[in-house]
């Protein structure tokens, strides 16, 4: 089915009956000039009359098939790059597009991104063994990068690095097609979005994903969620009839792109008041993550299902973002070790044995939370106990079962991972799925 079409069957239907995000590296023509290539991110190409207006590049491995797609539907030079934003996976892939000019004698294309992106690529080098093992993490299930990975470059050699770069808005006209780039901050303090009027397009990058707003990574770095739905009201404002995102499905029609953007603002604005409010009542953070929530039935909109990141996640950035890194409870200010904890724990219920059997006897019952807080205590106390590994493996593997974001379960089969290589003394040789990620 054409992605519009899909687009349209999940948004006025209701229903999530087909994934939304499909990586296929196949190309689609979405208007007279503009093709979409699915691949992760994906590839938006605008003909200009003057050389092609390519939004984002898709990350390192997918690189070469995305070109190849592309030169299926065109002959064009490229001129100009747009990053919507620098993670990995959005321009990653800008060495097969330089690699692609070089042999067919054209010029290298222009690039163009938000001045905070190239900082973004400087940090993401200077942190880059954290980057590999967390993304090994998030998106592998091991419990941490190996030495080869940590050793090879988040960001790829000869990834392209924005040549242009602008501050808060940037206009500019390519062949016969008008672009106007605006800055917003969202997942990332770098985002591009672009107003494309001959077109009346929308290239939007990350900041409508077909999921759950990515705004509550646990392992990574500030989100922005009232500047991600003042950017969702801007474009929504913006009465475009074409609207596409970097990742899941573009949108066709004025009145459901706005519904579709108004929405996810609207989940976004009301998550942030109910935390804000309850903030300024005096509450805790753990009083907030259990008492906030988001309606069930907004996460079964098909563009809203907590499968990539969840709210509370999201709860958890909002605090950090307005309160600081101390979550009200004064005894984690400056607390005990965790080893300290877990022999404390131990003692007062008569020994590890009776905490690995009530933890399990907790997962079983289907209280996750409860089950790995206690088999935590207990590995903490004894962490080379044999069956403390092997009660917290089979826990963890139960408690991903029961996950739904794609982040929950990636930490949780790393909890699982680093248990069986306790119990084997050997690495687990997890593949990781995708070697890009976000920050």
């Amino acid at each position: 089915m054409h992605p519009l079409e899909l687009s349209a069957h999940l948004i006025d239907n209701g229903v999530s009956d087909t994934p939304p995000n499909r990586i296929t590296e196949e190309l689609s023509e979405l208007a007279d000039g503009v093709a979409l290539i699915e691949s992760f991110s994906h590839v938006v190409v605008v003909d200009s009359g003057d050389g092609l207006v390519v939004f984002d590049t898709s990350g390192a491995k997918s690189g070469p098939a995305v070109v190849e797609s592309m030169r299926s539907w065109t002959d064009a030079p490229v001129h100009t790059i747009v990053y919507t934003h620098g993670h990995a996976d959005h321009v990653g892939g800008s060495r097969s597009f330089a690699a692609d000019a070089e042999r067919r004698g054209d010029p290298s294309p222009q690039v163009l991104g938000h001045e905070r992106l190239n900082v973004r690529l400087d940090r993401y080098a200077y942190t880059n063994g954290y980057n590999q093992t967390i993304n090994m993490r998030q998106f592998g299930g091991a419990a941490k990068a190996s030495a080869q990975l940590i050793d090879r470059t988040f960001v790829p050699r000869g990834t392209l690095r924005a040549g242009v770069t602008y501050d808060d808005e940037l206009s500019q006209t390519i062949g016969g097609v008008d672009f106007v780039h605006r800055h917003c901050m969202g997942e990332t303090d770098d985002h591009t979005w672009t107003w494309i009027p001959q077109h009346k397009m929308i290239s939007a990058g990350d900041q409508f994903i077909w999921n759950f707003p990515n705004c509550g990574n646990p392992q990574k770095v500030q989100r922005y969620p009232l500047e991600w739905a003042e950017s969702l009201r801007a474009m929504a404002a913006q009465g475009a009839e074409l609207f596409v995102p970097a990742h899941g499905l573009p949108i066709a029609g004025a009145d459901r792109i706005k519904t579709c953007l108004d929405t996810v603002a609207e989940t976004l604005e009301t998550l942030v008041a109910q935390v804000v409010d309850a903030m300024n009542s005096g509450a805790t953070l753990n009083d907030i993550v259990h008492s906030v929530s988001v309606p069930a039935e907004t996460l079964e909109l098909p563009y809203l299902r907590p499968m990539y990141d969840e709210p509370e996640f999201v709860i958890r950035n909002i605090w950090r973002l307005y309160g600081g890194w101390y979550d009200g409870n004064p005894a984690r200010l400056k607390p005990p070790s965790d080893a300290a904890i877990g022999a404390e724990i131990a003692n007062l219920v008569g020994g590890v044995e009776h905490l690995i059997e009530r933890a399990t006897e907790l997962s079983a019952a289907g209280d996750h939370r409860l089950s790995c807080q206690l088999i935590e205590f207990a590995v903490a106390a004894e962490p080379e106990l044999h069956a403390v590994h092997e009660a917290r493996s089979a826990i963890y593997t139960a408690r991903r079962g029961a996950e739904t974001s794609l982040m929950a379960k990636g930490i949780y089969k790393s909890a699982h991972a680093d248990s069986q290589h306790a119990l084997t003394g050997e690495a687990q040789k997890v593949k990781m799925v995708l070697s890009i990620g976000e920050d």
